[in-house]
């Protein structure tokens, strides 16, 4: 698939852009691809091509799953100046922005939905870099592309999901569709940073800090104390707790677990610096865990995954939360990301954050009509922040974006 610059006549140059797909991220120059998260605006450990090929070496994120890597690289001269992790999938688990009723309706009118394109990292919600590339031309160059490889292959839409603002931008100026949804993120105070977590219970309502307060003395008063492991620190036996309690909290809820034993095993060796494991202990033994992803260079931490093998009143929120934003402020990060959804969330100092998503549609029908949809659903998405901006958990507070 090749592209052109437009000299300035308006006249193309031949061979100028290229656009290549890549099936195995094994494949792709790791230098060359990290070399491009150094011009974003803010990126996440998650769009690294270790992580991506953890996902696809550990059999996580693969065709057979669901997920058949269609990476879409913009080189030129050979050299790589854009890319974008592109999955084309035959379903919609592990993708927390909600299309299951788009499906529907083209099933009931006699219309295949899938595949699709998807780009977004696999099983994770976190907001970040979908168009990796140096400027806003090579995104739209990117999106071009994108668009250019669902039509050839006749598939119904094109998905771009939790992208950040140079994303958002390029999307919109495409003509892409706009979809949003609300998230709770935590930040730290500024210009001056919380002292420590009393000091940020502090800031709270009354009424907030009392039932963290209570919270966390259920779990002290249990005989639960907690041991912190970042990077490095966590051996292999704290990873095979860890991966217990993860697949229990798939099977409390009748499901399949996303992730294999050989992506924590992959991640953990290629990205140390990037894990802190918060283990409970009780009577000698462990009990639970919460598993954070965090980015030492962007001061952001990132809630990901938790299980117990025993039951403790409130020890969720304690390992999920407390614990990990108690560690936060010790550590001088700026902002903590809570996962999807979660309203519950507020009332522990977490506040609601609009995220965004890009639809593109071939059928022109089906496009304006969920254009139609996505802008009654943004109109009752902006008056639900408004409510929950209403309602903040500090004594005062600036309203989120």
């Amino acid at each position: 698939m090749q592209m052109h610059d437009a000299d300035e006549t308006g006249a193309p140059e031949p061979n100028e852009w290229t656009l290549r797909v890549c099936n195995d991220p094994g494949a792709i120059d790791a230098e060359a691809w990290d070399a491009l998260l150094a011009f974003q605006a803010a990126s996440t450990p998650f769009v690294k091509l270790a992580y991506l090929r953890a996902l696809h070496a550990s059999g996580s994120a693969v065709a057979e799953t669901g997920w058949a890597p269609h990476f879409l690289l913009l080189e030129r001269e050979e050299e790589l100046v854009a890319a974008c992790p592109l999955y084309l999938k035959d379903h919609s688990y592990g993708e927390y922005v909600f299309d299951w009723a788009w499906a529907d309706a083209y099933r009931r009118h006699g219309l295949p939905y899938y595949p699709k394109l998807l780009g977004a990292i696999p099983f994770t919600p976190v907001p970040g870099p979908r168009l990796l590339a140096r400027t806003h031309e090579h995104r739209l160059l990117l999106l071009q592309g994108i668009e250019q490889l669902a039509r050839s292959a006749k598939l119904s839409s094109a998905h771009l999901l939790f992208l950040d603002e140079s994303d958002q931008a390029a999307a919109r100026d495409a003509g892409w569709s706009m979809r949003s949804t609300v998230q709770f993120h935590w930040h730290n105070r500024a210009p001056e940073p919380y002292a420590d977590f009393a000091d940020f219970l502090a800031s709270l309502q009354r009424e907030k800090r009392k039932k963290i307060q209570q919270e966390r003395r259920r779990v002290t008063e249990a005989g639960v104390t907690f041991a912190t492991s970042v990077g490095k620190e966590i051996a292999a036996a704290d990873w095979d707790f860890f991966y217990r309690c993860y697949t229990l909290t798939y099977r409390a809820h009748h499901s399949t677990p996303y992730l294999t034993r050989d992506f924590f095993a992959r991640a953990a060796r290629t990205l140390p610096e990037h894990w802190l494991l918060f283990t409970a202990w009780r009577g000698g033994r462990r009990i639970a865990c919460s598993l954070i992803v965090i980015d030492p260079q962007q001061k952001t931490a990132f809630g990901r995954y938790w299980g117990a093998v025993e039951h403790v009143h409130c020890l969720h929120f304690d390992a999920c939360y407390y614990e990990p934003l108690a560690w936060c402020i010790a550590n001088g990060y700026r902002r903590f990301e809570g996962g999807a959804q979660g309203e519950h969330k507020m009332a522990r100092g977490l506040l609601p954050v609009r995220t965004w998503s890009a639809h593109w549609l071939a059928h022109p029908q089906f496009a304006r009509a969920i254009d139609e949809f996505l802008s009654r659903e943004g109109a009752g998405v902006a008056d639900y922040m408004s409510e929950l901006n209403d309602r903040l958990p500090f004594k005062t507070a600036t309203p989120a974006d």
